[in-house]
């Protein structure tokens, strides 16, 4: 079965977006202004855009990462670095990293800034109500240039589509922890890599692990339920239908040529190792 068009766009073009937690030009720049560690120059640069916001603001709107892990990682962030800097910072990182993974050619091009037009207009239709991430970056000033303006839109619309996923997570009644574990026993990722990653400790996920497990909705081995599965494909079938309205706005023809002219360069990004993956 074909992937709705919220989801094929998430999924084709999200490299784009994505290679900017992954490429060392990230740390390098956070460094610069004054943020070391990565897990530090994740956390700052992604939630720049709401300001100097708390670790516990971060926990909601990130919703899956161990609170501990978002504390200690913000410990003194805001006292020495401003969030401007920080988003200013993530733009130069962006900008290094396109132009190394796509080369000038491409960030030139003509399809770049016909690419930046379409998704710059997908991203101005998005609701921001009750979407906090989306709302912060919304409000950030466009930059000029194709490729960062690219990059730019299609984080807005990253970001709208995870606000959406939270409402969904929330509706269906899935906490932080279990949707990472539905998630793993989907088999799309591993459990351990999403534990690891969200830095969840054994003795919490084995016990929502064991909640899940009484629920009917995974096997004693991890794997999803058939009611487990039934859950999971409806709230992100629910995210699916949150996060269609821009690309309802931009219109079947403009988001098809958007996904043609962009998608090359996702699957370039990947194998260029911009995802870490090579």
């Amino acid at each position: 079965m074909e992937r709705p068009l919220a989801r094929r766009l998430w999924f084709g073009l999200e490299p784009i977006h994505g290679m900017i937690y992954f490429v060392p030009e990230g740390p390098e720049a956070y460094e610069e202004v004054g943020v070391t560690g990565s897990r530090a120059g994740y956390f700052a640069s992604r939630s720049a855009p709401m300001g100097a916001v708390s670790a516990a603001t971060e926990t909601a709107t990130f919703y899956n990462f161990h609170p501990d892990l978002v504390h200690r990682a913000l410990d003194g962030v805001w006292e020495r670095v401003a969030p401007e800097a920080v988003t200013e910072a993530r733009l130069l990182a962006v900008d290094r990293s396109l132009r190394r993974l796509l080369g000038d050619d491409v960030v030139a091009s003509s399809a770049m800034r016909e690419a930046a037009t379409l998704a710059r207009r997908a991203a101005e239709a998005v609701s921001v109500a009750g979407r906090p991430l989306a709302a912060a970056h919304l409000g950030l000033a466009w930059p000029d240039e194709p490729h960062l303006a690219l990059w730019h839109a299609l984080t807005v619309l990253r970001e709208h589509r995870g606000d959406g996923h939270v409402a969904a997570l929330v509706m269906a009644g899935v906490g932080p922890c279990e949707a990472l574990l539905l998630h793993g026993g989907s088999g799309e990722v591993p459990s351990a890599v999403l534990q690891t990653s969200r830095a969840w400790p054994d003795d919490e996920w084995a016990q929502h692990q064991a909640g899940l497990v009484a629920a009917g909705l995974l096997d004693d081995t991890g794997r999803l339920t058939a009611e487990g599965l039934a859950l999971r494909e409806g709230y992100e079938t629910q995210t699916d239908e949150l996060a269609a309205d821009p690309w309802r706005a931009l219109g079947a023809d403009g988001s098809e040529q958007l996904y043609a002219l962009a998608r090359p360069w996702a699957k370039s990004i990947v194998a260029e190792g911009g995802l870490g993956l090579r």
